[in-house]
């Protein structure tokens, strides 16, 4: 029995890549969330929104690259992100003054506002494909590794090699950033005590003297700022591919259904309940099982649940799951 190599190999396959995902999709559901809880509709034009911001972030990053401004180690995107999210500021606030907000002022049902952001998704998804390609684009750079398998060989002496990607550690401190900020920003400033306001009680938040427009603008704004962020740092761990970004519209529902809609924190569990969920059923425990067996044993196959290719249909059975026997979600969200 080897629990050190158990150890270093889970942490390896299963335990960092879901963290890092797991963070990926908590960004995403917190916008989505945000959107159901201030503007009361599901927004099914989210992922393709973060595809939107990553396209636009991967364009100004090839510029600085073919100028020679790069950011030391560290990925030449993440200075590059803030034009994408400006970005994706003004297509979200644009979108909402020509599509959504004509809907808000004839008090259309929540049902009218699902159907118009589909439209929205179909119209995002082909700019996309229209001005970057259906490819696969990679725009990473910088170190590639903060530790690599056989530096942490040398280290430890252990046989298990433990990677630790650049991009994996840059998600986990950025959304960490992202989500002390937002959290700051809803509870300490007027404007974020105004949105939860405004997301509570409508009425009485109009009665009180808050500017629902201004409520909008700062919504759109910051769900255009999480679903960049989201997206950018997912293609920086794997690939942009518009169409990746449109199935990951599932496990970032799911992910803030889960959690329960309409509230934040439940948005951040669920996140990492699906990513966990999703690397932990899809991956082969083989080698883990190996370890911890007795010496020069394997087991017989490779004591994997679910093929990778059917990653997607984990986070759909938990959605199924949990909308059958708690709609509110675990957090006691808004009822779906």
């Amino acid at each position: 029995m080897d629990v050190l190599n158990a150890i270093v190999a889970l942490a390896n396959f299963v335990i960092i890549p879901a963290t890092a995902y797991g963070a990926q999709l908590a960004l995403g559901a917190l916008g989505v969330t945000l959107i159901y809880g201030i503007l009361r509709f599901s927004n099914f034009a989210h992922g393709d929104t973060m595809a939107f911001g990553t396209m636009v972030t991967i364009f100004v990053t090839w510029g600085f690259q073919a100028a020679g401004i790069g950011f030391g180690p560290l990925p030449t995107a993440l200075l590059a992100l803030p034009f994408g999210i400006a970005a994706t500021a003004l297509l979200a606030i644009g979108t909402d003054a020509t599509v959504y907000r004509f809907y808000r002022t004839q008090k259309a049902k929540p049902v009218i506002f699902v159907i118009a952001s589909l439209g929205v998704m179909f119209i995002m998804n082909g700019i996309v494909r229209f001005l970057i390609g259906v490819d696969d684009q990679r725009f990473a750079d910088g170190e590639r590794f903060i530790i690599g398998a056989r530096d942490f060989r040398e280290m430890t002496g252990l046989e298990e090699g433990l990677a630790f990607r650049t991009t994996q550690g840059i998600t986990i401190v950025v959304a960490i950033i992202a989500v002390v900020l937002l959290f700051w920003f809803l509870n300490r400033t007027r404007t974020g005590k105004s949105m939860r306001a405004f997301s509570d009680n409508e009425d009485l938040a109009l009665l009180s003297g808050i500017n629902p427009e201004r409520v909008v603008l700062i919504t759109w704004i910051i769900v255009a700022a999480l679903a960049t962020t989201a997206g950018v740092l997912y293609g920086l761990d794997k690939s942009f591919k518009p169409f990746t970004y449109f199935q990951l519209l599932l496990p970032i529902f799911a992910s803030a259904i889960v959690g329960g809609l309409g509230n934040p924190l439940g948005a951040i569990l669920g996140g990492f309940l699906i990513a966990f969920s999703e690397v932990g059923v899809t991956y082969a425990f083989r080698k883990v099982v190996g370890y911890l067996g007795p010496e020069d044993w394997q087991p017989e196959g490779l004591l994997q649940l679910l093929s990778t290719d059917y990653k997607f249909a984990v986070s759909f059975g938990i959605l199924l799951i949990v909308l059958l026997f708690k709609p509110t979600g675990i957090m006691k969200g808004k009822s779906v």
